[in-house]
Formats: C-alpha cells, sequence, structure tokens
C-alpha cells in the first residue's frame, strides 16, 4: 500500500512539473503565443516602414548648407541630398562652406518624410545663379559644348573609356589636379562631332581666369 501511493505521488510530481511548462494562453502572460496582431505603424516585411505621414516643406533657399540640412532632419525629413547649382561637379565636403540657392520641392509643399529633398547650392562667397546649371551629356554618341564648363563635368560626360588629354591653355603648363576648379577652353573634336571612341583634347584655365 505504502508502494502505490509513493508511485502515485511521483506519477504526479512529474506531471506537475510537465504541465508548469506549459503556461495556458488565457492567463496573459504566455510565452510562446505569435499571432499577435501587428499594431499601427509597424514595419512591412521588407523591413521599411508602411506609411510615412506628410509634412510642408519649410522655405531653405538663403540658408547655408549645415544648417538646412539640420532643419530638415528637426522637421523629419532624412533623405537629404545636394548638388553643385553651378553645374561644376564639385562635392559638398564640407557643408557649412556652402548655402542653398534652390530646393527639389518648393517651399509650402506637403510631402511624405520619406521623400528625397535636393539642395542646390553654391559655396558662401559664390553668388546663386537665376537657375541651377545642368551637367553636359553626351548624348547620341555627339559631343557636347564643353566651353565654360567644369573639366570635371567634361570628363564624368564621357564614356568612361574616352581617352582625354587635358592642357593648360596659359602659357604656365600649369598641372590640373582638381579638374572642378578648371574650365574648358577648347576641345578636340569640335562640339556636334560625332565620338565614335576618337580621343578627346581639352584645354583649359582655372574659374575666375580668362581664356587666351
Amino acid at each position: 500500500m505504502r508502494t502505490r501511493v509513493i508511485g502515485a505521488v511521483l506519477f504526479c510530481a512529474v506531471a506537475g512539473l510537465t504541465v508548469a511548462c506549459q503556461p495556458s494562453d488565457d492567463s496573459g502572460t504566455g510565452g510562446n503565443t505569435s499571432s499577435a496582431t501587428p499594431t499601427a505603424g509597424a514595419q512591412a516585411g521588407d523591413g521599411k516602414p508602411s506609411g510615412a505621414a506628410s509634412k510642408a516643406v519649410r522655405d531653405f533657399v538663403g540658408m547655408g548648407l549645415q544648417s538646412a540640412q539640420d532643419a530638415a532632419q528637426a522637421d523629419g525629413f532624412y533623405a537629404l541630398k545636394s548638388h553643385d547649382a553651378l553645374g561644376r561637379g564639385r562635392m559638398q565636403a564640407l557643408d557649412r562652406n556652402w548655402k542653398v540657392c534652390s530646393q527639389n520641392v518648393a517651399a509650402g509643399t506637403s510631402v511624405p518624410t520619406d521623400t528625397t529633398l535636393d539642395f542646390g547650392s553654391v559655396k558662401l562667397e559664390e553668388t546663386c545663379p537665376a537657375q541651377d546649371e545642368k551637367e553636359p551629356t553626351a548624348a547620341g554618341g555627339k559631343m557636347p559644348d564643353f566651353k565654360g564648363k567644369s573639366m570635371k563635368a567634361a570628363r564624368a560626360a564621357l564614356d568612361s573609356g574616352t581617352s582625354i588629354t587635358v592642357k593648360d591653355a596659359s602659357a604656365e603648363d600649369r598641372w590640373v589636379l582638381v579638374e572642378s576648379n578648371w574650365q574648358v577652353c577648347t576641345q578636340t573634336p569640335a562640339a556636334g562631332a560625332a565620338l565614335n571612341g576618337r580621343p578627346v583634347t581639352f584645354t583649359v584655365v582655372k574659374f575666375g581666369e580668362t581664356c587666351p
């Protein structure tokens, strides 16, 4: 009789441990529940938000580029870009040295906060152009007119395999190191000529200098 009682106790103890490891879903504290309903604002399966709130874009023109970026982020816009409004292809390496001339979304327009804002900018000591100057492109395999354009923009417009020679147009025979600081004076072949893989030659002077 005593043996049966001990056996029964051991059985109940084992059963009790098994039940204790599987808490009821009704208790509200279950750790194995996987059917929770997503809440508002949850992320989609690709990790991107299911939607972004809209907000009016402020007027950034005239602000320093760094201040404009800080203000845009304070408003919830984090997808930010900037470009050289003079079309010279310069990088805005130190944003505090640049100012905003234009913005791709007009001030006062309400757009989702995941919209990319792009600021056209120039250096602080420069004058903003009436409108952004577009960088040249070699459309249809024809040689564009690069005169007055930056050497960096000219190189970027041509196929990466193009053989390019750059010479200082002055008599000083200077090295052309930072091509965004140099403007094209002459080009060979002439504007409108078919490229067809031909080598291209430019003569250049620094911006602010007069072509000979």
